[in-house]
């Protein structure tokens, strides 16, 4: 092992030894102390704009000498608009019930015990995620509200941007008389820093990826911690031969090219044959008007002008481009069949005005969101009043879907007494 590679492992550590130590801390915050801190936190990122915009711009600049994707860009970028929802978010997060000491469960045994079931912080998270600096605050704001310290490993195309993010957080608990190290970044780019970070099994209590498929598998194939997966997003819209075609095309618009570089937006169409001949053209003229390119199976591509032929790989790509792959099936059977095969578990829709149909497609596909006859752009946890989210689970152990304040517990039994002896 290198120097810096001994000091890489070595700050890391001391890194895991503050967060465990924080953590007590944390569990024995108030309610109000808690959302005091936060409307704090939220109004030092809005007062520290320029700042935090400032370092972003290094992060931009870098990435558009390197050639980055264009969908990659816009998750990196932010704004006033951005940082001010940031913000919002941390607020959102602050009005909601604090869920720590919640009792989930209270009952008597006949023994004359009495065990109460009541939710716990995790204790220590680790969160390794690519890109969007926004995840910076969204994960302290969460975590903080659940009593929990994080340490963030973010990716190196936002160094600049999460460093500043968290050293406003930092400065901010401080002021408020909070140990700063409730939120720890790690500062390395180097890939050893992910490794070293995955062995802290006595320290980090469960890890959290958000990013690639890449990402996602190498955590979990090298990770001593327990893992709470945040997929990708290969997202389905099946369009139903009972589809209102204007109600279709307005949400595959939206589904689609809102913002294209995240994991809820649409990168599949799978098209019920029998309304193929009515519905196709009109795709094919939405799209070229929003420069979406399609990539067809045989049976759509001669009524879509322009298309290219979609290979397998096509239907199981997460493309974050303007790039939609179409396939035909002859019904709702072959559709969630399809869909099943080439999902990333995430976020599905069907767009149809047959009852039977939607109920066939809400139970038979297998995803953490399902929707019907609405964009799959709604996956995300602010848009579910969640505040904000640390993640899309799209594992079905302990979480699934957005993960918010509740995502982040976990539960102990509290066992009551007098005297009682087990015979």
């Amino acid at each position: 092992m290198t120097n810096d590679n001994m000091n890489i492992g070595e700050t890391i550590r001391a890194m895991g030894q503050n967060a465990y130590n924080v953590k007590f801390d944390l569990q024995s915050l108030s309610e109000n102390k808690k959302n005091e801190v936060l409307l704090k936190v939220a109004d030092a990122l809005t007062s520290s704009a320029e700042r935090i915009l400032k370092a972003n711009d290094i992060d931009i600049k870098s990435g558009e000498e390197k050639g980055m994707h264009e969908g990659l860009l816009d998750r990196l970028r932010l704004t006033t608009g951005r940082i001010n929802d940031m913000a919002e978010g941390i607020r959102q997060v602050a009005s909601l019930p604090d869920p720590i000491g919640t009792v989930l469960d209270d009952w008597n045994l006949e023994n004359g015990l009495n065990i109460k079931k009541i939710s716990v912080p995790l204790g220590v998270i680790g969160i390794i995620y690519e890109s969007r600096p926004n995840v910076t605050a969204d994960a302290f704001s969460l975590t903080f509200k659940t009593g929990n310290a994080v340490i963030l490993k973010g990716g190196s195309d936002a160094i600049n941007s999460n460093m500043v993010i968290t050293d406003v957080i930092r400065e901010a608990l401080e002021n408020e008389g909070i140990d700063p190290n409730a939120i720890q970044l790690i500062p390395f780019t180097d890939r050893s820093a992910v490794k070293e970070m995955l062995s802290l099994r006595e320290y980090i209590d469960v890890v959290i990826p958000r990013g690639s498929a890449g990402l996602i598998r190498m955590v979990c194939e090298n990770s001593r911690i327990p893992v709470i997966e945040t997929g990708s997003g290969n997202c389905h819209i099946y369009v139903d031969k009972a589809a209102d075609i204007e109600k279709a095309i307005t949400i595959i618009i939206n589904a689609k090219t809102q913002r294209i570089g995240v994991c809820n937006a649409a990168e599949s169409l799978v098209v019920h044959e029998d309304i193929k001949d009515a519905f196709l053209p009109r795709l094919s003229e939405a799209m070229k008007e929003n420069s979406v390119e399609l990539r067809a199976d045989e049976a759509s591509i001669k009524l879509l002008p322009g298309a290219k032929s979609a290979t397998e790989e096509d239907f199981g790509t997460e493309y974050l481009d303007y790039i939609l792959s179409v396939k035909t099936v002859k019904s709702v059977e072959e559709a969630i069949a399809h869909i099943n095969k080439y999902n990333t578990k995430h976020s599905e829709a069907i767009i149809t005005e047959d009852k039977e149909a939607a109920d066939k497609f809400l139970k038979g596909v297998d995803a953490a969101c399902v929707y019907l006859n609405a964009s799959t752009r709604f996956t995300d946890g602010f848009q579910f009043g969640f505040g904000a989210e640390i993640g899309i689970s799209t594992q079905k152990l302990h979480a699934r879907g957005p993960m918010g304040l509740k995502e982040l517990t976990s539960y102990k039994f509290n066992i009551t007494g007098d005297g009682q002896i087990r015979k």
